[in-house]
């Protein structure tokens, strides 16, 4: 690969899309220092603050994705997409890219659209199992599409597909021998059962509320808590703070927390779904209902399916969470089956995998 490589990358709306990105350029610069890298990201998304931390440079696109419901804010959809295929030219040919990646989320649109016009190398990354429309109308022009599910192979022109999995943070690969350490951390009793509850960095409301209305049931089984409540829900729920119940608004050491937990309930966004399959601990989805196209649903029953994870929606919830999660946590057995299923689900390497697509690209 040429010494000079020159790579934008554009994904966001969410750490979804935004984390991948950063790790997939992470790995490049890992393995050629001397490359330039440059974001291009949606105005006013958190893309636009996530990725100057970790240390690259990013443009802004005047761009979001059209509404579901019938909304005013659709009449600005075409000039958005206009302004941002304009901007993207600019930027391509200010730039001079050998390779443009995307990760998904509104600006890679554009952006991908732009690049694969102009016969530059291109390649996405799809993390859920259910392809978005942006990733399935850019599929037919780019050159190669990394995945993390055999199922989107359906949605996708096969000789372009190659399932590498989702980049994940890599302190996640040694958890399991970070037990003591994160008992200690977390303070826990190493004589008790812990569960982790996670509902993303905003949090989830269903969540919470299910978790505060089994907050007594905790205690009383003496089941310790790592509770992560989220942003918005913290100040609301801190109040449970105690012996057995330990709320966080952001879980900073997630290689910790997951090391400490018997038994994890969570969301299933496509990047929390790959670490988990590496983590290896017993699981119980409550996919959020209001992602697009149902992904996070999708996403839980692909491992599910396999006998890999339990699956609650939330309208399932006050039915069944009592029997099937307190059922998992008296149950060794079905716990190791659960996690003995989702370890096989696990693409450790997908970061390196990826890379060495675009590596295949350049040399091409």
């Amino acid at each position: 690969m040429k010494k000079d490589l020159r790579v934008i990358l554009s994904g966001g709306g969410t750490g979804g899309h935004i984390y991948p990105a950063i790790a997939i350029a992470d790995e490049i610069k890992r393995r050629y220092p001397e490359a330039e890298f440059l974001f291009v990201g949606a105005k006013d998304r958190m893309e636009m603050e996530k990725v100057p931390q970790a240390g690259y440079k990013i443009e802004g696109l005047w761009i979001s994705g059209i509404q579901r419901k019938i909304s005013l804010k659709n009449l600005a959809f075409p000039f958005k997409l206009l302004s941002s295929l304009s901007k993207s030219r600019k930027i391509i040919k200010d730039f001079k890219p050998d390779v443009v990646i995307g990760t998904g989320g509104f600006a890679s649109g554009p952006l991908l659209k732009v690049a694969s016009s102009q016969n530059i190398s291109t390649l996405i990354q799809e993390q859920n199992s259910y392809p978005g429309i942006t990733n399935r109308l850019l599929s037919k022009r780019v050159d190669r599409i990394c995945a993390a599910y055999e199922e989107v192979k359906r949605f996708f022109p096969a000789e372009k597909t190659v399932i590498t999995g989702n980049p994940v943070r890599q302190d996640l690969l040694e958890v399991n021998s970070k037990r003591a350490e994160a008992r200690n951390y977390f303070k826990l009793d190493p004589t008790k059962k812990t569960a982790l509850v996670l509902g993303g960095s905003l949090g989830a409301r269903r969540i919470n509320q299910l978790i505060e209305q089994y907050a007594e049931e905790f205690e009383k089984r003496e089941i310790q808590l790592i509770w992560q409540t989220g942003k918005l829900y913290f100040s609301e729920y801190k109040k449970y703070n105690g012996k057995f119940v330990q709320t966080h608004e952001f879980l900073n050491r997630m290689d910790l927390a997951y090391a400490a937990a018997d038994v994890i309930i969570s969301r299933a966004g496509a990047i929390s779904v790959s670490e988990l399959c590496i983590v290896g601990k017993p699981v119980l989805f409550i996919p959020s209902p209001n992602v697009a196209e149902d992904h996070q649903a999708k996403n839980a029953r692909s491992v599910s399916e396999k006998d890999a994870a339990l699956m609650l929606t939330e309208k399932e919830l006050d039915e069944n969470f009592e029997s099937d999660f307190f059922g998992l946590l008296n149950s060794e057995e079905k716990q190791e089956k659960l996690s003995r299923n989702i370890k096989e689900l696990a693409l450790p390497n997908a970061t390196s995998a990826i890379v060495d697509e675009v590596e295949k690209l350049i040399k091409k």
